[in-house]
């Protein structure tokens, strides 16, 4: 059971001011019968709700895809810097979603954003091993020893040991390298910091996939969407 008005004001209706006003107005129905209080239970899983006569959807979660533009912060508020949160329609807002692990402010790619808290737990707690893959331009060669590394896990410089990862060589010469890198972790900077390691830079990143999902082509920089059922399901699966 939970209060009318937060039902109605986290669906995008208007704040809980608004919500009150309708009621007044005579606006709100619950199960057919018109709502004298605006902070009375509901269980909207089974009681039918409208809105000036428009039946409104509940939903619980929102899961969003998106791709995340450079300069933009994975955070939920920043008195600097643009957000993540800030990209958002405000019927996507009003359900306070944050992101899933998080992006670097030059880094790009699949964001995901919710905020159903178990989902986000399981997708970046390590032992779920959950993939997350990248492209990347290095500005030196990249060969078979870097491979080798990387599989048998790389030391940071603050001496952690990272868990094996996978590194796929798309072109290399003594002008730089294309990688896909395939991590289970999220560590600060950590595939930057994992390259530094092996006395290279990384020079341009970004995320192409995370937990079996690839980011949707059609998405440009800034840009998301609301997750299908069959990729949610993916993801649960982890």
């Amino acid at each position: 059971m939970e209060r009318l008005d937060k039902i109605i004001s986290n669906l995008g209706y208007g704040s809980r001011k608004d919500v009150k006003s309708f009621v007044k107005k005579g606006l709100i129905e619950v199960d057919g019968v018109i709502v004298k209080d605006n902070g009375m239970s509901v269980d909207p899983e089974k009681s039918v709700i409208k809105v000036n006569g428009e039946e409104i959807l509940y939903r619980k979660y929102v899961y969003l895809m998106m791709n995340k533009p450079e300069g933009v912060i994975s955070a939920t508020q920043d008195n600097k810097d643009e957000t993540v949160i800030d990209l958002l329609e405000l019927d996507h807002q009003v359900f306070e979603p944050f992101p899933i692990g998080r992006l670097d402010k030059d880094t790009v790619g699949l964001l995901l954003l919710t905020n159903d808290g178990e989902l986000n737990h399981r997708l970046i707690a390590p032992k779920w091993h959950v993939d997350k893959v990248y492209y990347a331009q290095i500005d030196k060669k990249v060969d078979e020893k870097d491979i080798i590394a990387f599989k048998n896990g790389i030391t940071l410089d603050d001496g952690y040991k990272c868990l094996e990862a996978k590194l796929e060589i798309l072109t290399s010469s003594d002008e730089g390298a294309e990688i896909r890198l395939t991590i289970q972790e999220g560590k600060f900077h950590q595939v930057k910091r994992m390259f530094e390691a092996v006395g290279k830079k990384v020079i341009y990143l970004k995320r192409e996939e995370f937990g079996g999902l690839v980011l949707d082509p059609e998405l440009q920089e800034g840009e998301y969407r609301e997750l299908t059922d069959e990729e949610l399901a993916l993801l649960k699966s982890y």
